[in-house]
Order: structure tokens, then sequence, then C-alpha cells
């Protein structure tokens, strides 16, 4: 069962995050993040105590208690957003997790303690200080959304910010009524934000 190993706490209650996290970041230390080879990443995911990987994993891993909870964690060579060529593929542009909760929901919080317990506090703290960018949906979206009745569009909220070392990205997925029960966070590097701004923009 997922809950009788920390690494899989991220998709328990969230109240339960913070008795753990401490615990783990003991265990845990950055060592490596976009910007850096496939191989140091895919090392440093194989060592992680939370992540740790089942066999054939490498740059993916997803982890399940039930249909209804789902965490999953991604390393890629490419930038964020919209698929695009890239001559590189032997660097790591971005490093995403996303969580699925169907019985708790998903909240901006949980994916920040998320953060902070994947990468450690150096990670954290440069995300926390960093000043948003962009954020979405403004009223003027929203308005639209309902006009085209289009409620995926009015429920994706999310934000960009850029730190000193790293560019994030959070989104969730609320509806005007109920909880968010999907959501993600994203570490990329400061030289793709232009592009994932522009298409977040015309999205």
């Amino acid at each position: 069962m997922l809950k009788k190993s920390l690494l899989n706490f991220l998709i328990l209650p969230f109240s339960l995050i913070s008795s753990l996290s401490g615990q783990i970041l003991l265990n845990s230390s950055t060592q490596a993040l976009p910007g850096e080879s496939t191989e140091e990443v895919t090392t440093w995911i194989q060592g992680h105590p939370t992540l740790r990987p089942r066999s054939g994993e490498k740059l993916f891993v997803s982890k399940n208690d039930t249909a209804a909870q789902r965490f999953t964690f991604q390393a890629s060579v490419l930038a964020p957003g919209k698929v695009t060529f890239t001559k590189d593929r032997s660097t790591i542009h971005t490093e995403r997790l996303s969580i699925y909760d169907g019985v708790n929901g998903v909240t901006v919080g949980r994916l920040q303690e998320s953060l902070r317990v994947i990468y450690g506090l150096d990670i954290y703290q440069d995300y926390n200080r960093a000043p948003v960018v962009y954020y979405y949906p403004n009223q003027s979206a929203i308005n639209q959304a309902r006009l085209a009745k289009t409620p995926i569009r009015e429920a994706l909220k999310g934000e960009l910010r850029v730190g000193d070392r790293y560019a994030y990205w959070i989104e969730i997925a609320k509806p005007r009524d109920g909880k968010a029960l999907t959501g993600q966070i994203t570490v990329f590097l400061k030289s793709d934000l232009d592009k994932l701004e522009a298409e977040l923009r015309t999205r």
C-alpha cells in the first residue's frame, strides 16, 4: 500500500504532508534540476528517497494509490507547454510534478508543499520569493469562457513566477462549484519563459 511508504505522501491528504516532510527533507538533497544532463537527472531520480521509481522508470515516475489518487513526476528535454522540436536531447528543460486526488482534492498549498519535499528548501525559497509575472484567468477570460460555455477554460487557474534560479508554473483545475481534483507545478529554465507565457496568453 502506498500509505505505508514515504514516497507516496504526495497523494495523501494535505494535513499529513507536514508531519512527513521534515523527515523526508533530512534524507533529500537537490542534485539534479533543469539545465543538467538527462544522465544526471536520471541518477538523481533513481536515488531520490521520495520518488523511488519502479524498475524501468527513468525520467517518468507514476504512483497510484487507487483509481482516485495519482502522483506523477516527469523530467523532459522539451520546454514546457506545446511540444516543439529541439536539437538538444541531452539537457533537461522541464521537471513537472502532478497530483490527481478525487478524494481530498488538490490545492495550491499542497502543490507548494510537494515542491518543498521533492526539491528541498533552496528551491522552495527560490519559488516563494519569485514574483508572479502572469496569472490567469482574468475576469475577461472568465466571462468569455462562460459565454462560450467552456467550463474547462474557466476552471484552469494558474500563474508563472520567475525566481533567481528557475521559472515556475503552477496550475490547478478548479470548477466554479467544487474543489480542484488535479494540479501541477513545473520547474523550468528561465530561457523558456517567453514561449510558455505567450502560449498561455493565447490558449
